[in-house]
């Protein structure tokens, strides 16, 4: 099939950031563009060829968006994955698959699957709702401290809280959801897999991941990760084996621990680009946007080398701001070197919302954190006075 300058038509569930830094990718390739999104502000918008407002979980929304795509992919997991099973069955190509997305999308099932799999993983306890976890706690069924994970719909640090103490239960939704044993990590690392349809496969370098105390968002990412060349063979293994077990299309970020005795745990998957990789627009032959295209339109798969060391640091709102969005000191961040900052396009802050990231690249990994750290210290995201 013909797909640059062509009839062709891709759609996208989902206008956020991820979609965005998708689009430039098709933009430069001339690949013809749709996207829904339930936000009329959504940061796609502007980019793609067309825009349709609308729910991602909403069945007949998605059918009605998908009748008329080629080819659809996500760049958010939470879709109605019921709709993509009838689009598949009526034609349309969807990468990922639904099949991987249903297991994917609850975190019980993707926990229940590394087990199947003997993918290594954190021991873990099921539960239907949050509410019989203290019954579990006091049969000796569970223990604490652990990680409570809601099944569906945690993004961007929300839906996992550490419980230490009965009284950390009384805030808990009510839903479905995990108990998983806390664990005394090392690192935390990620690993991108590209896989095309023709089941070809690449991983990216193995990065390191350091994470905001309070939000549980990423705050620093570094590329590469500063461990033996051993554990990182160990992680890109693994990860591969994780994206061939659920015949992955695309690109799937796997998150994992390393315990301090060097064992690898798989944490959870995002089958999509993802936070961990957007060092890579900057730092590697082949950023992880053009590489996800590269995937599920079966072309060849991209160097994934990085040309220089790079570290990402994520931009969001100031804890006690909210409103029109102000980049304080952004112009002195500009002065220093091997910076380049991305703004998403959300035009309103709020704690801890996802606002930009910025790249800083050196061919010293400690040179780049050191920046890293001085662009944290320097611009604040708050709300305009």
């Amino acid at each position: 099939m013909e797909y640059f300058s062509s009839d062709f038509k891709l759609g996208i569930l989902g206008g956020g950031q991820l979609g965005k830094m998708l689009l430039y990718e098709t933009r430069k390739l001339d690949i013809y563009t749709k996207v829904l999104d339930a936000s009329l502000d959504a940061p796609c918008r502007i980019s793609c060829n067309e825009f349709v407002q609308g729910s991602l979980m909403d069945y007949d929304t998605v059918v009605s968006f998908g009748k008329d795509v080629d080819l659809l992919t996500i760049e958010i997991e939470n879709v109605n994955i019921d709709a993509l099973e009838a689009l598949e069955t009526n034609g349309v190509k969807v990468y990922p698959t639904p099949k991987a997305l249903r297991i994917i999308q609850n975190k019980a099932k993707q926990k229940l699957f590394y087990v199947d799999h003997n993918i290594p993983t954190a021991d873990f306890s099921r539960f239907a709702y949050s509410s019989e976890i203290e019954e579990s706690i006091a049969n000796g069924g569970l223990h604490l401290p652990f990680v409570w994970k809601a099944a569906q719909f945690g993004y961007d640090g929300q839906g996992v809280k550490i419980i230490r103490s009965l009284k950390d239960l009384k805030s808990l939704p009510n839903v479905e959801c995990i108990a998983e044993r806390l664990i005394p990590f090392e690192n935390e690392l990620a690993v991108i897999v590209a896989r095309n349809v023709k089941g070809q496969e690449i991983t990216y370098p193995v990065v390191e991941m350091e994470f905001h105390p309070e939000a549980n968002q990423v705050e620093y990412v570094l590329c590469p990760a500063r461990i033996d060349h051993s554990i990182a063979e160990k992680a890109r293994s693994i990860a591969v084996n994780v994206a061939e077990q659920l015949e992955h299309v695309g690109l799937l970020a796997v998150e994992m621990f390393q315990t301090k005795d060097g064992e690898i745990l798989v944490n959870e998957v995002a089958p999509r680009p993802h936070n961990s990789g957007h060092y890579s627009i900057e730092a590697s032959f082949t950023n992880q946007f053009e590489q996800h295209l590269r995937a599920i339109l079966n072309l060849p798969l991209g160097k994934t080398d990085s040309k220089l060391s790079g570290v990402m640091v994520n931009l969001v709102g100031a804890e006690s701001y909210q409103g029109p969005v102000h980049y304080e000191n952004i112009e002195e961040i500009l002065e220093l070197k091997g910076v380049t900052p991305h703004i998403y396009g959300k035009r309103e802050t709020r704690p801890f919302r996802k606002m930009g990231h910025v790249t800083i690249v050196d061919r010293d990994i400690n040179k780049a954190r050191e920046v890293a750290e001085e662009v944290k210290k320097r611009i604040k995201v708050i709300s305009k006075s």
